[in-house]
């Protein structure tokens, strides 16, 4: 029967999470499905006949499959032509299409139950580790340049005219530079990793200073070593703040009566015991988010719970407000974002 959102909200919290893991494995039992026979397809090349030069432009011009879904799933393809246990492991969702793709170069008779094994649920970064560990790359050298100015692309109005400003007419519009892309952390080996970001000029200035005034520490200048040390003052910074970490930590006082401040001793203590990231435990494990972790009252502070370490616990904001929103009562559809409790 054909699922609409009205038959989803009928459904109980308990059925529909169970319809969602049932409609999550009925996809991935039709991906490989579409894997397997395009299999099939490429070993009888039938997309030559269709009209297309190659299986990539006939998923995505008659399967209408975006670029990388179609890359994924042909590369799966030929990965599992070799090694059919590649189709096993995509089918009982312990591998996904990135991790194939990705492993599918490295795979031989020798190694690929090892490595299928290895990659069993694990995420993108974990899996480019695993690769860089099976091919190192040298470190690459360090260099600064200066990117090139953006190009300046004439508007043109209706009639193929300049469109005029208002501040400036005699000046053309022109369009705003292309979005800076996202940075990149590549692993090259299993201890080293590529860092590359785009910095401004400001800070390209700042970069200057430093290794003009570290050169008897750093006389080459690395700007590697820089970001390290750099990495470390900010780190050292931000647990001092955030889970007050310190070298001569003072000894627990207790938490007042009637204060919702919570001692440093027993962030300190928090922050140790739950290990950095979210506590909150579901049905299906314990939540794995580490960043815009809160402090906790288990025992809310409105209801009388105190800042102990007891009482206190990591929570992750999304936890941290769904458990306030369970505590005030407030509809599932109307929750807003509330204060750390």
């Amino acid at each position: 029967m054909t699922s609409t959102i009205q038959s989803f909200t009928r459904l109980s919290d308990d059925e529909l999470l169970a319809a969602v893991k049932r409609l999550a494995l009925t996809e991935r039992h039709a991906t490989a499905a579409l894997v397997r026979s395009l299999m099939e397809l490429d070993i009888r090349r039938l997309y030559l006949g269709e009209g297309y030069s190659s299986l990539f432009t006939y998923c995505t011009q008659a399967l209408h499959l975006a670029e990388g879904a179609a890359y994924n799933r042909i590369e799966a393809a030929r990965a599992a032509r070799r090694f059919p246990a590649v189709l096993t492991a995509l089918e009982d969702g312990s591998v996904t299409l990135t991790a194939i793709r990705l492993l599918a170069p490295h795979l031989t008779a020798d190694n690929h139950q090892h490595l299928l094994a290895s990659a069993c649920h694990k995420g993108k970064r974990e899996i480019e580790l695993l690769v860089a560990s099976l091919r190192p790359m040298p470190a690459v050298a360090s260099t600064i340049r200066k990117l090139p100015e953006p190009r300046r692309v004439l508007l043109l109005d209706a009639h193929g005219d300049a469109a005029p400003t208002a501040a400036a007419p005699s000046q053309p519009v022109v369009a705003p530079p292309t979005t800076t892309p996202p940075p990149m952390v590549i692993p090259l080996a299993p201890e080293r990793y590529k860092v590359q970001f785009t910095i401004s000029r400001e800070t390209q200035e700042k970069l200057r200073r430093v290794q003009a005034l570290a050169r008897h520490a750093i006389p080459s200048g690395d700007p590697a070593e820089i970001f390290d040390r750099a990495l470390t003052l900010l780190l050292e910074n931000l647990e001092r703040r955030r889970c007050a970490a310190g070298t001569s930590p003072r000894a627990a006082q207790g938490a007042v009566d009637g204060s919702r401040h919570i001692p440093a001793a027993v962030k300190r203590e928090v922050w140790r015991r739950d290990d950095g990231r979210c506590a909150y435990t579901g049905r299906d494990g314990r939540c794995t988010e580490r960043s815009f972790l809160e402090y906790h009252h288990v025992q809310p502070y409105a209801a009388g719970g105190t800042a102990t370490t007891a009482n206190i616990e990591l929570r992750c904001r999304a936890h941290n407000a769904y458990e306030a929103s369970l505590f005030w009562g407030l509809e599932r559809e109307h929750v807003v974002e509330i204060p750390a409790t």
